[in-house]
């Protein structure tokens, strides 16, 4: 029995299979057309179902070659690997090349999945059980963050806060296509994305999923025991579950961290799953059902202080009405110079953040900034590959002592303490390119 047990299973089921161990529920050829890119391509193809572009790469020249062809930004991952491990999205060729050093490490046995990222998508995630006879669905899930966040890491809503009922009866139409097709005898598991009103199919996980026990408790029904007496051979007529449940309240789910506990970890979510555990929160109402599943995840929401923005240049429009909304809250608002400007044109009077810190990127830098600031920051894995040895953060952390030298994302050299920052007067600017214009400018300036 291999489709209540995660994703590690669905590795095994095919080597079991071929040892002779009979497999109960779903057919391992039906994971293996789910879990394979080009025959799942295949699948969505005779269904007439949407996917965004991509293909399988075994190489960093492969990879480049697809990215090039469909453009970027990509997402990437290995195939048949849990929590979203070493899936990252890429924006450029640099990127992408430090990419497929980890990937292949991480699973060596398995293609790389190259994907055309849905920028500000809506993500929705379909939990269904299934017999021979028939497909139920038991919960579409809307989550809250766009997509590009591990559906993990996620906070939904169930049933969806902001889809139409159309849209909603697609998803149930193409989540009972693919049960059929695929011949799932048991739980299954959906993720689609919604951009400019058409319905992508992310990926198919004919298993149970993390969101089997939120949705069962959601919907009052115990669906892993019912996946287990359906893959025995019970059928879903006889244990009484024939259709979707109608529900009169909206139940959110949300992801609880670990950052408390960790002082100094990357706190920015991604596609890599994160999260340690998740809560729920009822209510008739979407709001206060979101507001009891905050107050259940340790993270009670502020009705006052200070608002820190920065947002890359495509993001400004969409900002304004947001930093519009958080003074009118009696949010102070503060933003780096790009975002500020916009939003002071509008009359907002936010206060501009000075980034002053920068990453020095060679040994003559680090000396300036050393001499200059008191302090060296070191931000996330790309340290080393702006021509930083591991020796030299080293030597600087020694000679400056515990208090001089900053954090910020994730630490490049391992086995050397270095604290977080706590301060604005430590942010930087977290793009390669800024980065480098920054210290340009301080060598330049002395």
């Amino acid at each position: 029995m291999t489709d209540i047990r995660g994703q590690t299973p669905l590795k095994l089921v095919v080597p079991l299979e071929k040892a002779g161990v009979p497999i109960l529920g779903t057919p391992p050829d039906a994971i293996d057309r789910a879990e394979d890119r080009r025959r799942f391509s295949d699948l969505l193809e005779t269904l007439h179902l949407a996917q965004a572009p991509g293909d399988t790469a075994r190489s960093y020249e492969e990879a480049e070659r697809i990215a090039v062809n469909i453009g970027y930004p990509v997402l990437v991952r290995p195939s048949y690997v849990l929590g979203g491990r070493a899936m990252q999205i890429v924006y450029d060729q640099e990127d992408l090349l430090r990419y497929m050093t980890e990937a292949v490490r991480v699973s060596p046995e398995h293609p790389i999945l190259v994907d055309k990222f849905l920028e500000d998508a809506l993500e929705i995630d379909v939990d269904a059980i299934a017999d021979r006879e028939r497909v139920v669905v038991g919960g579409v899930m809307e989550h809250i963050e766009k997509a590009g966040i591990h559906s993990g890491d996620s906070a939904c809503a169930l049933p969806p806060y902001s889809l139409g009922d159309d849209q909603i009866d697609r998803i149930k139409h193409q989540t009972r296509a693919l049960a059929r097709e695929l011949g799932v005898i048991g739980l299954l598991n959906i993720q689609f994305a919604i951009k400019n009103e058409q319905i992508f199919v992310l990926e198919v996980n004919p298993r149970a999923s993390r969101t089997v026990p939120f949705v069962s408790k959601a919907i009052g029904v115990p669906l892993a025991k019912l996946a287990t007496k359906v893959m025995l051979g019970t059928t879903l007529r006889e244990l009484g579950f024939t259709e979707e449940k109608e529900l009169k309240h909206i139940a959110v789910k949300e992801a609880v961290f670990p950052f408390v506990k960790f002082p100094g970890v990357d706190a920015v979510l991604g596609p890599e799953m994160k999260s340690t555990g998740e809560v729920m929160g009822i209510d008739r109402d979407f709001r206060k059902a979101y507001v009891k599943s905050q107050l259940s995840a340790g993270s009670p929401l502020p009705t006052s202080g200070k608002v820190f923005l920065s947002v890359k240049n495509r993001d400004k429009r969409a900002v304004l009405p947001i930093a519009k909304r958080l003074a009118e809250m009696g949010f102070s608002v503060v933003a780096t110079a790009g975002t500020a400007k916009l939003l002071n044109r509008q009359g907002m009077g936010v206060e501009v953040v000075d980034l002053r810190s920068v990453v020095p990127l060679d040994q003559e830098t680090v000396v300036a900034s050393v001499a200059r600031t008191g302090r060296l920051l070191v931000v996330d894995e790309d340290y080393l590959s702006f021509g930083l040895s591991g020796e030299l953060v080293a030597r600087t952390v020694e000679a400056l002592g515990p208090g001089g030298v900053r954090g910020v994302r994730r630490l490049a050299v391992p086995d050397v303490p270095i604290p977080a920052a706590k301060s604005l007067e430590d942010v930087v600017i977290p793009s390669t390119g800024a980065i480098a214009d920054a210290a340009r400018s301080l060598v330049e300036a002395g």
